[in-house]
């Protein structure tokens, strides 16, 4: 990890778009969904408002399979596709920059796969917060994005073609692994193959964790998360480079990258949705299903899309510099938000009246003043040039 100094904000020459992408899911993800979701519960749970209700179900995980609550899923469950995806969009302009800089092919790969060392060992950190031992785990954000980055690193720049036989290769690959693991006996059809705690991801890690030392043997994750997940993220990504590569292409027009973006969202959308309705392959983002790749795929493209029309197209961009301040730091909002939302809560209910704490209003507003304290230290952070990276 290294901390660079008098490295320049957001300039022209930058795809203001993805900057505000990044802004935009990291600053939900460090405001942890600003506590809507505890909110609601506090105020009666399935008595609170309707308006509340919807906005919790947006602010949190729901059932194991996704669809069709708002087209199947909630925002919430978009921060981590999101977050990968805009990994691999970044990646053709970050290694165009290095080959750039002179960077050789083999200097580059180091630094891919020292970056997936790195981010992995970091979500197992993370994973080990306020636990008495390592707690081996590698379904973080950081460490799926590590598992697979190294691997994506060979596919930037190579043909649409061939980026998306691997797409399919490793989709195709991935569904045939659960629906040739044996289903719970009783069961029939192929949505039995992707069931809580019967599913092949699952069962790889009742083996593969209890490979590492641990005081209690590895039985299952608690919310049927997977190591075997980043397997179809990585598709997820790769879909990113495939837009990123479009958007650098210098000989297309921005009319040409934004209808091929909205084509190419708007498929992935349909061939999840239809492959999830008919329980082929049941959009479970969980176990990261092929389909919830393609669907959430989607998605990602879309909002890309979108974003690429209103900041690089039309020129709307000064309301996203909230946004690209926290863009700018992902990995020190992500840090902060993990480590420390806690203990600066607590700070705040120390000093200031308990009563503006109370009740579920208090929720929202303890969410809304840790995420402005976060703000605050990314802005200084980025006044003063001082950007974090792997």
């Amino acid at each position: 990890m290294a901390t660079k100094k008098n490295e320049k904000p957001p300039e022209a020459g930058r795809l203001h778009s993805l900057d505000a992408y990044r802004g935009l899911v990291m600053f939900f993800l460090a405001a942890s969904g600003f506590g809507i979701a505890a909110a609601a519960k506090k105020a009666g749970g399935d008595a609170a408002p309707e308006w509340l209700q919807t906005l919790a179900f947006h602010n949190s995980h729901p059932e194991w399979v996704s669809q069709f609550h708002f087209l199947g899923l909630s925002i919430w469950d978009m921060i981590q596709p999101s977050f990968m995806f805009i990994v691999g969009v970044s990646m053709p302009w970050s290694y165009a920059k290095r080959a750039s800089l002179g960077h050789s092919w083999s200097k580059r790969a180091r630094h891919a796969w020292g970056r997936a060392f790195v981010l992995t060992l970091l979500g197992v950190f993370l994973q080990s917060m306020r636990k008495p031992e390592t707690n081996w785990l590698f379904t973080n954000v950081l460490s799926q994005i590590g598992l697979g980055y190294g691997l994506l690193f060979f596919l930037v720049g190579k043909r649409f073609r061939l980026q998306g036989l691997v797409a399919a290769v490793v989709l195709i690959g991935t569904w045939l692994a659960f629906v040739l693991y044996p289903a719970p006996e009783g069961t029939a059809g192929l949505a039995a193959h992707f069931q809580q705690g019967t599913n092949a991801f699952e069962a790889f890690d009742r083996w593969f964790l209890n490979l590492f030392p641990r005081s209690k043997p590895f039985e299952g994750h608690p919310g049927g998360y997977a190591t075997l997940n980043f397997v179809p993220a990585f598709v997820t990504m790769l879909f990113g480079v495939m837009c990123g590569q479009l958007l650098r292409d210098k000989d297309r027009r921005h009319r040409e990258k934004l209808r091929k973006l909205a084509i190419a969202g708007v498929i992935g959308l349909l061939i999840g949705a239809v492959l999830g309705a008919t329980e082929i392959c049941p959009v479970v983002k969980r176990i990261w299903t092929p389909s919830w790749a393609l669907f959430s795929g989607g998605y990602c493209v879309l909002l890309l899309a979108l974003l690429f029309w209103i900041v690089d197209m039309c020129g709307f961009r000064k309301w996203t510099f909230p946004f690209v301040v926290v863009g700018m730091n992902p990995i020190t909002a992500y840090f902060m938000s993990m480590t420390i939302r806690r203990w600066t809560g607590d700070q705040f209910k120390t000093h200031l009246p308990s009563t503006w704490f109370e009740g579920a209003g208090g929720i929202v507003l303890e969410s809304c003043l840790v995420m402005a304290f976060f703000w605050l230290v990314l802005w200084w952070m980025y006044r003063n040039r001082v950007f974090v990276r792997i």
